[in-house]
């Protein structure tokens, strides 16, 4: 006590650390009882750079934190990683959503796609052990030498600098897309293995943002709309004038498989079609 009043103590570093981590479990609506833990074990602090950061505020524009302490990256805040490319350290909570759909398991290979430096690749290498093993892809060449820097603790992580439209990936059971794509490639559907999943932010028209979470079945693709989600555009994959049928919102919502269009050709119940896939309303979960 002093004067009549209480002291305070401020919360240690450690102490909000653990407090997000529990609240981006919370987040994650899953039942994996490691992920409040990882969420702990990963300072979000290595991945963004030194401080004080810029943080993206309601208005889409940054404010500096009041100094480099790493409290101030323990909020559901986007980070600037490149502010002048519009690069950014993603919402924590939102991935955690994500993580929590795509449910990671030990010894699953994954494919993270837009990497950036490598935060959400350390959080998945974490999930797939052991066993596991995270391809990372990221094209911005500055992002890649933090990443692959960032990175040297973590097991079984590769970082790959291109293109990850236009390359084969590795057979996967999940590919986590941190950039937004207008359709996904046909190649990264056919690199899925059978109960692979794959997540990505859908951006096929503008003032449409939604993640996407695809399952293979043998040969067919189950989708379910999450949430709403919007990312910088996908180098390769952001051409919207590839969209030939373009859905509304509701049409968007309402998807549950999307079909190549070399094993399928679109029928009545498309709402959005790609020259190499489309997007359908039928629920093939109804016919298993």
């Amino acid at each position: 006590m002093k004067d009549g009043m209480n002291i305070l103590a401020r919360a240690t570093l450690e102490e909000v650390r653990s407090f997000h981590a529990k609240m981006m479990a919370a987040a994650s609506i899953s039942t994996d009882e490691r992920l409040e833990r990882i969420f702990e074990l990963v300072p979000r602090e290595i991945f963004c750079g030194p401080g004080p950061w810029r943080i993206m505020g309601y208005n889409l524009s940054y404010l500096e934190t009041p100094s480099a302490d790493p409290i101030h990256l323990y909020q559901n805040v986007v980070v600037a990683l490149d502010a002048a490319k519009g690069i950014n350290n993603g919402e924590p909570f939102l991935h955690a959503g994500w993580i929590g759909a795509a449910a990671p398991k030990a010894g699953d290979t994954i494919c993270h796609i837009g990497a950036g430096t490598g935060y959400y690749t350390a959080l998945l290498s974490k999930l797939v052990l052991p066993n596991g093993s995270v391809y990372a892809f990221e094209i911005d060449e500055n992002l890649v030498r933090r990443a692959r820097k960032n990175l040297e603790p973590f097991e079984s992580v590769s970082v790959t600098h291109g293109d990850a439209t236009a390359m084969p990936l590795p057979a996967a059971d999940l590919i986590y897309v941190n950039a937004g794509v207008v359709a996904p490639p046909a190649s990264w559907l056919n690199a899925l293995k059978p109960g692979g999943r794959m997540i990505f932010p859908w951006q096929p028209v503008e003032g449409i943002g939604l993640a996407m979470l695809v399952t293979r079945a043998d040969s067919t693709f189950t989708v379910r709309p999450l949430m709403s989600a919007r990312f910088i555009p996908c180098i390769g994959a952001s051409d919207n004038g590839q969209c030939t049928r373009a859905p509304n919102i509701l049409e968007a919502q309402a998807i549950r498989s999307v079909w190549l269009t070399g094993d399928q050709k679109p029928d009545e119940t498309a709402v959005a079609i790609f020259p190499d896939l489309w997007f359908s309303t039928a629920d093939l979960s109804r016919n298993s």
